[in-house]
């Protein structure tokens, strides 16, 4: 099997409190969107340390979103000391934008082939491939999460 064990970076009842708590949201984004619950609770889970990263508290961002725009709007984006120039990142009012923003970012022409996916492996490496992030186990570590919370569950039937 090609799984990845990796180690989260956050325990395992901060990762249920997490899902508990952002699952009717991923629901919701997976009705208009068509982006399985399980993906977007999978990447927020790892992307924002299940919502305890720096980015996270500080931005609301929960999916590492970056802020490409150049002419930032004050508070718009964030820069943190240990990012580069270039990574900039999205601030959002509260973590439920967030999830909008992730959802809307997907929606752009690179992401096109996750949409023709069947299942979590190849969302999770259609997302790697359109460079969602430069983790080359960012495909393994999301269906490992998806696997180990059993975050299908909350995917459209």
């Amino acid at each position: 099997s090609n799984e990845v064990q990796f180690k989260m970076n956050f325990k395992e009842n901060t990762a249920q409190e997490f899902i508990e708590r952002f699952k009717d949201v991923a629901m919701k984004e997976n009705d208009i969107y068509n982006i399985p619950a399980s993906i977007t609770l999978a990447q927020g889970l790892l992307e924002s340390t299940a919502g305890n990263s720096k980015l996270a508290t500080s931005a609301n961002n929960l999916f590492g979103v970056k802020c490409f725009s150049k002419k930032c709007k004050k508070g718009h984006c964030k820069n943190f000391t240990d990012d580069s120039h270039k990574d900039f990142f999205r601030t959002y009012d509260s973590f439920w934008s967030s999830f909008r923003g992730h959802s809307e970012l997907l929606q752009k022409a690179r992401y096109k082939n996750c949409y023709k996916c069947k299942d979590v492996k190849c969302w999770s490496e259609q997302l790697s491939q359109a460079g969602y992030a430069t983790d080359k186990k960012y495909p393994q570590k999301i269906q490992y999460l998806v696997k180990r919370f059993n975050l299908t569950q909350y995917d459209k039937k």
